[in-house]
């Protein structure tokens, strides 16, 4: 009896401990700062996890602003959906209930068509075309008018890397694309894309993903390295293809009705740490998927580069989803940005 005691206390006492130490995944990123006296708030919310770079821009926008607005606004950022998923969000971004939101490319053309720009397949494909569009003061602006016009500015934006197929078995060709089932965002873009390449899809909630894989439900995931490498899906995918034909974004969203109630000052100092912290970590984002490409090949993951006659293919086959989403996105600015992004 006495050894059962023991046995029970000394479980007892390891459970309290685990609970006590466990891994905070927000641990490093608490504020050095007491926020209670700030006499405004920002709230500002995303899906994504800071061991994405594209996602820590929060943090880094939180600490800066705190420090030029002498305390006087505090951005309270919310990551790893803590405020909920991201349909839930945004409508209350609408609202005014969340001040600001990293929105996710692939949901993004529910608050404007044009914002579905950037996931056109194979126009705004790479990091340095993605630098070049927003370096474009014109182009950038019309980027998000009409978002504007609806009641929210579209402030920046970062990144989580390169679009493509993260598989159970080498993916080489189209035909072999063709044999897998692939979990794709629930994204109009991404469905009519998926219809043009005839390759077998299915939408499905992000935290389903993990048992999908495992039990075969999916074989294919689209999705970028720094993603696929960080939340351990190539634990069971283990090849990918690079397809590239998109770059997934976080775009920064703010409440106008908000933004417009802060003082000038505050305008400012907000609007400069924002443009000037994603730019930071946009170029973080490039070296970041090396990196976690080269961990991953470390560990076993095979890349694979399709080859340029396969990869023509699903150009060929995506340029009726391109004017199909060029008539919503307006097909003059369609063909100015393509044409900016060819020179």
């Amino acid at each position: 009896m006495q050894r059962i005691v023991t046995g029970l206390s000394l479980l007892l006492v390891l459970l309290f401990s685990t609970a006590l130490f466990a891994a905070d995944p927000l641990a490093d990123w608490v504020p050095k700062f007491d926020p209670s006296g700030a006499e405004y708030t920002y709230l500002l919310s995303t899906v994504g996890h800071p061991a994405i770079e594209g996602a820590t821009v929060g943090y880094r926008i939180r600490d800066r602003v705190w420090q030029e607005s002498d305390g006087r606004l505090y951005v309270d950022y919310r990551p790893i959906s803590q405020l909920g998923g991201e349909k839930d969000v945004l409508r209350k971004l609408k609202m005014g209930a969340v001040q600001g939101m990293l929105c996710s490319s692939v949901l993004a053309p529910n608050i404007s068509p044009r914002l579905g720009i950037v996931n056109l397949p194979f126009l705004i494909d790479s990091f340095s075309l993605l630098e070049e569009f927003r370096q474009n003061k014109e182009l950038f602006k019309e980027f998000g008018e009409d978002a504007a016009s609806k009641g929210i500015i579209v402030a920046d934006y970062t990144g989580y890397g390169s679009y493509g197929w993260a598989t159970t078995s080498p993916v080489t060709n189209l035909a072999q694309a063709r044999e897998q089932l692939f979990r794709i965002a629930q994204a109009p873009v991404n469905v009519d894309l998926y219809k043009a390449w005839k390759i077998q899809f299915t939408v499905m909630p992000w935290p389903d993903v993990p048992q999908a894989l495992q039990t075969g439900v999916i074989s294919g995931l689209d999705h970028t390295p720094i993603v696929c490498n960080i939340t351990k899906k190539f634990n069971v995918a283990k090849s990918y293809t690079n397809i590239g034909y998109a770059q997934g974004l976080y775009i920064h969203l703010i409440n106008k009705r908000w933004f417009n109630k802060l003082p000038q000052d505050l305008q400012q100092i907000l609007s400069r740490a924002i443009a000037e912290e994603s730019a930071k970590v946009r170029a973080l984002t490039v070296q970041q998927q090396q990196e976690q490409i080269a961990v991953a090949k470390a560990n076993g993951i095979v890349f694979i580069d399709l080859p340029a006659e396969e990869k023509a293919k699903l150009v060929s086959l995506a340029e009726p989803v391109v004017q199909k989403w060029g008539e919503k996105i307006g097909v003059d600015y369609l063909n100015r940005v393509r044409a900016a992004l060819k020179d």
